[in-house]
């Protein structure tokens, strides 16, 4: 079994899933979105409450691993991407 790094974890992810993860966990309750509502909290100072830190995680996490994974494909080259 080969060794891989850490952030081969992200490379193991497929793009349909993360993106799902993102339009489902990442946005909901859809009206508005809970993560629109902590980054707001977030800039402005407010969120110190340990319910919204956790909700800024949970519905932050999905669009952190989506910006994670596209660097990581675009940064990897076109030779690493075929086949």
């Amino acid at each position: 079994m080969e060794k891989r790094g850490m952030m081969s974890i992200f490379d193991d992810m497929s793009f349909p899933i993360v993106i799902i993860f993102c339009l489902t966990i990442g946005l909901a309750p859809f009206a508005p979105p809970h993560i629109w509502e902590k980054l707001v909290m977030l800039f402005s100072g407010t969120l110190v409450r340990p319910l919204d830190i956790l909700d800024l995680l949970m519905h932050g996490g999905p669009w952190v691993i989506l910006l994670i994974k596209l660097a990581r494909y675009y940064r990897s080259g076109p030779t690493s991407r075929e086949g």
